[in-house]
This record gives C-alpha cells, structure tokens and sequence, in this order.
C-alpha cells in the first residue's frame, strides 16, 4: 500500500511539471510580446512571475534585468545582470548587456576586466572573443576587433554575434559587399533579426553586389 502510494505521489508531481512549465513558457511569451511592444513596467511583472516559478531560469532572470535597463533603472538592471553570471557564468547575452551598461556608465576600465577574465577561463570559446572585439569596435581599434572575431568564429563558425559584428566592423571598414555576405549568413542562421534584414535591405537598396570568389 505505501509503494503504490509513493507511485501515486511521483506521478502526481510529474502530471505537474508540465503544467509549471507551460505556465512559464506563458509568461516568457507574454513578456516578450509586452516587451516588444515597450511596455517595460508589464513585461517586467511578468518575467518576474515566471521567474517566481522558476527562480533558476537564467534567460528570465536576464529578460527581467533587461526590462529595468529599458525602463531607466540601470542600478537594478546591472544587480540582476550579475545575479544572472553568478549562476550561469557563460550567459553570454547577459555578459554583453552587463558590458553595454558598463560602458555606458564610462566604466570601461570594469567591462575590460570582466571580459580579460572571461577569457582567461574560456579560451577555447567562442563568446568571449566576440566580447572583446565588440570592446575593441567600440573603442574605434577595427583590426584587433576584426581579429578577436576572426578567432570568435574560429571556435564557433555559426556564433550568429560573431558573424554580425564582423559584418559590422566591414561596414565600417568600407567593404560593404563583404558586410552583405555576412549578414545574410547571419540571417540564415537566425532569421529572427530585424535589425539584420534592415542593414541588408539597406545594402541592397544602395545595390551592393556580394564579393567576388578569390
């Protein structure tokens, strides 16, 4: 009697799983929808009532802190961004978004560290190169940029940041066709990018053509 019991109690609490879940994945949805939109204050309730089921769910948590970001609560924003790395340390999203506050904040000296550290203990990934060449884009130095992402794709051919931060420090460097290419390969591997496919209508609509084969 107690072992039938006991089943009933784990299949009870597996019937249940699901239910959470999907009220989880409501609420992501929900608050991306909100977000989207620019309604900060609702997606945040929302991401954080998702996370209230979940509180080890690091893409909420780093949803939740980008809701303080956008709503202006950059204190907030960067204790939940650092909450989210102390339990995934290798959250890359949360890692670049802690490095765009910092540097906004003229911070840099603390965004370098960070990154120097990341690398350190990851050098055989490929995230923390695409950080630091966005650093390094940022500072105005396109070739240690274009090489830190050199070696990001490397490690990681299909890092969708990588490809697009390429792309961008191309543009920049006046190779527009070579930018093209990259985007539109960014956008194979993501199409979900609407920045992206604005960069390449505008590409097209000036009528750059994709580079030659060398």
């Amino acid at each position: 009697m107690r072992l039938r019991w006991l089943a009933g109690v784990v299949l009870l609490a597996a019937g249940c799983t699901p239910t959470t879940q999907e009220r989880v994945r409501a609420y992501n949805d929900d608050g991306l929808y909100l977000f989207q939109r620019g309604d900060f204050n609702h997606a945040r309730d929302t991401f954080q009532a998702g996370l209230d089921l979940t509180p080890d769910d690091p893409n909420l948590r780093f949803n939740l802190a980008q809701c303080y970001d956008r709503s202006g609560d950059q204190d907030k924003a960067e204790k939940i961004y650092r909450e989210c790395l102390q339990k995934t340390p290798d959250h890359a999203e949360a890692r670049h978004a802690l490095c765009i506050l910092l540097v906004r904040q003229k911070r840099r000296e603390e965004a370098v560290r960070m990154v120097e550290e990341w690398l350190a203990r990851q050098p055989r990934r490929s995230a923390p190169y695409a950080e630091d060449a966005w650093l390094w884009h940022q500072a105005g130095d396109l070739p240690r940029a274009l090489s830190r992402l050199e070696q990001a794709l490397q490690f990681d051919p299909q890092n969708v940041r990588a490809t697009v931060e390429m792309a961008l420090v191309y543009e920049e460097l006046g190779y527009p066709d070579r930018a093209l290419a990259l985007y539109e390969h960014a956008l194979d591997l993501d199409p979900n990018q609407p920045d992206v496919v604005q960069r390449v209508n505008r590409l097209h609509a000036r009528g750059v053509k994709y580079p030659h084969p060398e």
